[in-house]
């Protein structure tokens, strides 16, 4: 099978709120962007690494990193703005370099990525003639399962789907589901005619637990350092 040429870019914008200055925390003692982009360079087979950015001092730790650096402009750096409309702007500047095939989505609050994730998506992407996308993928726990999931109604817990719960109570009875991992490809062309990160059908690679874990929160700073403390994940990337 011909190779495909692939491209790897890492959203970091600059105006996190959740945690300032998210990107650049340490986590234990290196700066969370680091994770991603020593995965992607560890992978070895990406043509271009780039950092889509509207900050500055981010983009000077991707540039320490090695990699490239692309502007974000104001306007796709804000909360509401999507990562799909800021990779595709992206692709459309770059338009006197030929396009890659695929983009692969490294995103600095998934630390735990490993670069066999990256190899393995890619795989069932390009084995895949008629997948336009792909994503790694977890079992969803019990007590986050949908069907045990409620609502606030004006102080009070309703079951969104108390049905579906009264008939499969224990979790052997329910549909097996899950939640994203920790990566996301899609085809060039998908992402160009506005399908997005999660183009349809969309490949799936399952992988353990604990390297989909998110940082989102300051707590999550200290549950991501015990994990790696406690050898829940191993980075040799990292080393």
């Amino acid at each position: 099978m011909e190779s495909l040429k692939t491209w790897a870019v890492i959203p970091a914008r600059g105006g996190s709120k959740s945690i300032p200055g998210k990107n650049l925390v340490p986590v234990a003692g290196v700066p969370l962007l680091d994770y991603g982009v020593r995965a992607a360079q560890a992978y070895g087979q990406f043509n271009r690494i780039l950092c889509s950015t509207d900050d500055d001092l981010i983009g000077a730790r991707a540039k320490a990193l090695g990699i490239e650096v692309a502007h974000r402009p104001a306007a796709l750096a804000t909360d509401d703005a999507k990562v799909d409309d800021a990779v595709r702007v992206l692709l459309e500047s770059e338009g006197n370099s030929e396009p890659p095939d695929i983009v692969v989505l490294i995103q600095p609050t998934s630390p735990f990525l490993l670069p066999q994730h990256i190899a393995q998506l890619i795989a069932a992407l390009t084995e895949d003639a008629n997948a336009r996308s792909a994503h790694t993928i977890v079992p969803c726990s019990h007590n986050s399962h949908a069907w045990n999931c409620r609502e606030n109604v004006a102080g009070y817990a309703r079951f969104l789907f108390p049905e579906e719960r009264q008939r499969a109570r224990n979790k052997q009875e329910k549909p097996k589901l899950f939640i994203f991992g920790n990566l996301i490809a899609a085809r060039t062309e998908a992402l160009i005619s506005g399908e997005g990160f999660y183009a349809e059908p969309s490949a799936v690679v399952d992988i353990d637990r604990p390297y989909a874990f998110d940082l989102d929160s300051p707590e999550d700073i200290a549950i991501a350092e015990a994990l790696i403390m406690n050898a829940c994940v191993t980075l040799p990337h990292m080393s």
